[in-house]
């Protein structure tokens, strides 16, 4: 069962359209589909609204401390609520996967990601569930900074935005703990098939005359 929902991201209107922000974007429609309104919170450094979903209190949260310090968050509410790693989910920008994936998967390394790397330090544990939504890689080690600090390009937007559809509509399985239906639910993706090229109408051979030149 999954009791805390974070987004990862950078607080501010010039990271809003970034790919670093891919964990905000999903809380956000978490909330919109919740009817709840994400709210500050100074005690927990960040944006916070708190529901009631199959008669089970779960949270939401915007950590606002910048990519970095994402952990001083997390861990400040989940310590206030007793909330242990393993009812905690984090939703982030993901390298490894292109643009239209996510995955869901529990444990493992930061993989040089700062925002899980601070949450691994300030939970003291790694073994919290991670919603990985693809950005895709832009194929240089040093190219890494710009590229999650920019904006993708329309059609990487919308493979992105399909992927936090496809994870929202599993929320209440993570709700739920059913982590099997869910990890089916948020993997299973089918891209729209590419509309052939239409075809030439064919063009009926016009009648010959009787002289043999057409009509």
């Amino acid at each position: 069962m999954i009791k805390l929902f974070v987004g990862l991201g950078n607080p501010g209107p010039e990271y809003a359209a970034t790919r670093h922000n891919a964990g905000f974007w999903w809380i956000n429609q978490i909330a919109r589909q919740l009817n709840v309104q994400l709210v500050s919170e100074r005690g927990f450094h960040g944006l916070v609204a708190r529901a009631s979903v199959q008669g089970t209190s779960v949270w939401l949260l915007l950590p606002q401390t910048f990519m970095n310090l994402s952990g001083k968050s997390v861990a400040a509410l989940a310590r206030f609520y007793k909330i242990t790693p393993q009812e905690i989910l984090v939703a982030h920008d993901e390298l490894d996967l292109p643009a239209g994936e996510a995955k869901l998967k529990q444990g493992g390394g930061h993989a040089g990601h700062n925002g899980l790397r601070d949450i691994h330090a300030q939970l003291g544990s790694s073994d919290y569930w991670r919603l990985r939504l693809g950005i895709g890689h832009p194929g240089a080690r040093h190219e890494v900074v710009g590229w999650v600090l920019k904006k993708p390009p329309l059609d990487e937007q919308i493979g992105i935005e399909q992927a936090i559809d496809r994870a929202a509509r599993a929320f209440p399985l993570l709700v739920a703990g059913d982590m099997a239906a869910a990890t089916q639910a948020i993997h299973t993706s089918t891209p729209p098939r590419p509309k052939p090229p239409r075809k030439a109408p064919l063009v009926a051979d016009a009648p010959a005359s009787s002289d043999g030149a057409p009509s």
